[in-house]
């Protein structure tokens, strides 16, 4: 049998291929991300990114009802998105078998919330297996389709940051055979969700979560492992790791399946120990149904409901530990705190909004670390797209005076993703706010995923590419603007004027992210820092690059002074700094 070391999210991918799936949807988001990048590797797959995530699903649904497997990867956040057709797709069920990944993020590694996603597959009524290693990742994903079939239903698959991008030997497979070819098949009784054939599918519904809580209490991904003492833990996903650290001798029933329940095996299982615990993460997801089954449990009680576990909080917690220290290796380790990139095309505009003491309405993004000081100008952000929804409320309430203060901030592909419809309804609401669309070409907070405006597919093949313009103006907006952010003092100027302007404008400001894959970028010499002319004013310093350090000096005054190893010669720092101590390196 063939071996490989794979993360999560490349286990996720070659289950895929190894199922048959014939058509991938998603939108990036991290900790998934990686997923869809992986499985690209296998040509017979029809990847792709989606606009957002509720059209990755609708896609992957048509697929599936031509008779195709089909595979959705997400961020937790994500299945907000794609509820709505989400909870009519468990009464439809399927043709071909359709499986969603989706990876929650517990701590906020890189997302706005810690939701768990299992609540999802108990209120859509979908099944939900969450695997503990890298050879789970790809077992599930192949099992998933299968149970997809086998029930008519689609499924969950959960992971978490640390299963999709801890790695594992895995044993791989052989793609299945024989799967049936996709056609076209009528069924508008199953699959056109009128009321009168809802109410016919609901019970069929319910009674599929019955026979899969059944079946799956014979099945091998749920099992006891047995072990000695009085202690019985329950548990899953990558908790089952950590348990398993902490309680080497105790009897562990690890569930492959957390939805929906094996209960019977839950109720031998705990009958037979005098303590049982029930180890997740976040919610008490597990807890809560076993508590209602009158066994009783512990488990949030004691460990915490935010942020990850680990082997050294679940000691402290369950045992009474020392609670553990921070891994620390004694090494000096320079600050790396949150920070645009040297060379952001954001930096100026911030840097412009702050100058404006404009009151900022923000989105999701690179550009959301435009709230960390020195820039500090962004007041709001809740989530992909809310950024002009969010400043049409505002504007709408605010006195005249006040109204004028308010710009709306969202990237190029958050703007594609749920951004327009707000446009829209700012304009035909005749509402009055400035909307700057941060256009860098790319999806680059994900790790620079190609989108509708770039030009090109996931595949790296060229694609139309989306007119930002047009759009604006084909929603209504009358004063569409588009500047090079690099010219800081026009950018400002731009801002101001339509900031004054009592009706909705758009600025779009392009140019591309400096990590853009293509090599668009100008490649520029280091600038320095000319200390006779430098006042050690600081101003530049208020950009927020990295690549401009402040040196301190003993007995004279400090200086800054430019990090040539990072400094991308954009030229930001040069324009702000009024007395000419910026020069450009010579290079040969």
């Amino acid at each position: 049998m063939k071996k490989a070391i794979l993360s999560g999210n490349e286990a996720f991918a070659r289950g895929a291929h190894e199922a048959g799936v014939r058509l991938a949807s998603a939108y990036p988001g991290t900790p998934s991300t990686e997923i869809l990048e992986n499985v690209i590797k296998y040509p017979e797959i029809d990847a792709s990114w989606a606009t957002n995530e509720k059209v990755s699903l609708e896609v992957a649904i048509g697929a599936s009802f031509g008779g195709a497997r089909a595979l959705v990867t997400t961020k937790h956040v994500g299945v907000n998105v794609m509820a709505d057709p989400l909870f009519t797709l468990s009464y439809t069920g399927v043709r071909g078998g359709l499986v969603i990944v989706v990876a929650d993020d517990p701590e906020m590694h890189s997302s706005q919330n810690e939701q768990d996603s299992r609540n999802y597959a108990k209120f859509a009524k979908v099944p939900m297996f969450e695997p503990a290693d890298s050879q789970e990742a790809l077992d599930f994903t192949r099992l998933a389709f299968e149970a997809s079939e086998k029930f008519d239903t689609p499924v969950f698959i959960r992971s978490t940051t640390r299963i999709s991008h801890s790695k594992s030997i895995v044993e791989l497979g052989e793609p299945v055979q024989g799967l049936p070819e996709p056609r076209l098949e009528r069924d508008p009784g199953k699959l056109v969700m009128l009321p009168a054939n809802a109410r016919k599918r609901h019970p069929m519904v319910e009674q599929r979560l019955r026979d899969m809580a059944e079946w799956s209490a014979t099945q091998g991904f749920n099992r006891v492992e047995e072990g000695s003492g009085e202690i019985g833990i329950i548990t899953a996903g990558v908790a089952y790791q950590y348990a398993r650290e902490v309680f080497p001798e105790a009897s562990v029933l690890k569930l492959g399946l957390v939805h929906p329940l094996p209960k019977g095996l839950i109720r031998d299982f705990a009958a037979r120990f005098k303590t049982v615990y029930v180890i997740e993460e976040l919610d008490p997801f597990l807890e809560e149904q076993i508590r209602a089954m009158g066994i009783e449990v512990l488990g949030k009680d004691k460990l915490p409901i935010c942020g990850e576990l680990t082997p050294g909080r679940i000691e402290a917690s369950l045992l009474g530990a020392k609670a553990e220290l921070p891994l620390h290796s004694g090494e000096v380790i320079p600050n790396r705190p949150p920070n645009m990139c040297p060379g952001c095309p954001h930096r100026g505009v911030f840097l412009g909004l702050n100058r404006l003491k404009a009151y900022v309405t923000g989105d999701i993004g690179c550009y959301t670390l435009g709230f960390l000081p020195p820039l500090s100008a962004m007041d709001t952000c809740v989530c992909m797209g809310a950024s002009i929804g969010n400043a049409t409320g505002i504007s709408r309430v605010l006195p005249p005076e006040e109204r004028s203060k308010v710009v709306a901030v969202i990237g190029d592909s958050t703007f594609l993703h749920s951004g327009i419809t707000g446009l829209m309804d700012m304009v035909y609401n005749k509402s009055a706010a400035t909307v700057i669309i941060l256009d860098n070409r790319i999806t680059a907070m994900t790790g620079r995923q190609e989108n509708p405006t770039s030009g090109f597919t996931l595949a790296g093949s060229e694609a139309y590419e989306v007119d930002l313009e047009q759009i604006c103006r084909a929603v209504g907006v009358k004063h569409v603007q588009v500047i090079d952010p690099y010219e800081i003092d026009k950018t400002r100027e731009l801002i101001r004027s339509e900031m004054a302007r009592p009706e909705v404008s758009v600025i779009i400001t392009r140019r591309p992210c400096m990590l853009i894959k293509r090599d668009v970028v100008e490649i520029k010499p280091p600038l320095y820092v000319d200390e006779d002319k430098c006042t050690a004013c600081k101003a530049c310093l208020k950009l927020g690059c990295p690549a401009i350090e402040w040196q301190d000096r003993e007995g004279a005054k400090g200086k800054c002074h430019v990090n040539k190893h990072l400094c991308v010669g954009c030229g930001v720092c040069e324009q702000v700094c009024k007395f000419g101590a910026f020069g450009v390196c010579h290079v040969e």
